[in-house]
């Protein structure tokens, strides 16, 4: 027909991933020209050379966080820088509030252990249903602070966490441990400045055993319930509190459905970046390079963020009405001596004594 009348595509070598699985791609391939627009309108023609901009490997990223948070924003640039410096070899799409996916993060674990997903971001509670070393991240009154925590997490604790992830197909960012922040108590019953003040009230918790053991030993009822369901369940008084860092009490506009903020500062959680660990180890060295020098700086910048959006959210939250008390965390500690060595039994001596070692004291 002619080179006029033919378009011929020559692929020699070309490869496609769909969810990091090669595809065959015809070293030749003979195109009419409306056979090849008409492909392209329709979305049939899928795989192209490198020269106009294919993807290698396509995933995808769920995270919990609404689009305005700080996580957010860091992992889209994470994953532009990541797909500029590999020359549009990798293309990882973001979906904030793990995409509606119903059963919120739970479900998405289990999607990310099969490799229907790739990446995810997820606190150490969640993640302790799979991994249950991972609840020793939110052992309760034991990071002083955000600081506290991310130096154990970039250090022993992390790397001896990545060990347990890895045995069960998770691999585990060396830095990758963004910041939710410390954990403080809003409610609508009443201020809590002792341990005696949780006596029967309904405290939301997210899935994971440490926090629910936690929260009854202060006395309280825990009440599982997914992000996703937390203003709802504040509303309708299915629960009479939560727990999360300030900033979330802001992005989920929690403020408009409890009066009181205790801060008790009574854990640090963190959202950790975790990967489906086969699809990973089939990710050529330089890619994973890429990956990983950008997880690091991205991490870092968000903890700043997440610093100063908790700071800030303390005026923004007094300002709209809410009535905030300080704590004093030592007799909720001495309340929990019974925990302790319950989880210390549990986690084995190990992990507890990297425990005991990221905050130099003893329980």
């Amino acid at each position: 027909m002619g080179s006029a009348r033919r378009l011929v595509a020559a692929a020699v070598g070309v490869r496609a991933y769909s969810l990091g699985v090669p595809i065959r791609v015809p070293t030749t391939a003979t195109l009419t020209r409306r056979s090849f627009v008409s492909g392209v309108v329709l979305g049939s023609l899928t795989v192209f050379a490198r020269s106009i901009g294919a993807a290698d490997f396509t995933f995808r990223q769920f995270h919990n966080q609404p689009e305005t948070s700080s996580l957010h924003r860091r992992l889209v640039e994470m994953w532009a820088a990541v797909r500029t410096e590999t020359n549009g070899r990798v293309d990882v799409q973001v979906f904030p509030e793990n995409n509606k996916t119903a059963g919120s993060d739970p479900a998405v674990l289990k999607m990310l252990t099969s490799g229907e997903v790739q990446f995810f971001t997820v606190m150490g509670g969640i993640l302790g249903t799979v991994v249950p070393a991972a609840e020793a991240q939110q052992m309760p009154f034991w990071f002083r602070s955000s600081a506290q925590a991310h130096r154990a997490m970039d250090g022993w604790l992390g790397a001896y966490l990545a060990e347990e992830m890895a045995a069960k197909g998770i691999y585990s960012f060396p830095v990758g441990a963004f910041d939710n922040g410390m954990r403080q108590i809003a409610g609508t019953k009443r201020p809590i400045t002792r341990p005696e003040d949780l006596a029967g009230i309904r405290m939301r918790v997210p899935a994971g055993a440490l926090l629910a053991d936690t929260f009854k030993a202060l006395g309280a009822e825990a009440v599982t319930v997914n992000s996703d369901g937390i203003y709802d369940a504040l509303k309708t008084g299915r629960v009479d509190a939560q727990e999360n860092p300030l900033a979330l009490v802001e992005l989920f506009k929690l403020d408009e459905v409890v009066k009181y903020v205790s801060m008790t500062n009574h854990m640090w959680s963190g959202f950790n970046l975790i990967a489906h660990l086969p699809t990973w180890r089939r990710l050529p060295r330089e890619i994973v390079t890429v990956i990983g020098r950008n997880a690091t700086k991205h991490v870092r910048l968000q903890r700043r963020d997440q610093e100063q959006m908790n700071a800030a959210a303390r005026v923004t939250l007094a300002g709209r009405g809410l009535t905030f008390n300080d704590v004093d965390a030592e007799p909720f500690r001495a309340q929990l001596s019974g925990l302790y060595e319950v989880w210390k039994a549990r986690l084995g001596s190990k992990c507890w004594s990297i425990l005991e070692a990221s905050v130099k004291r003893k329980a």
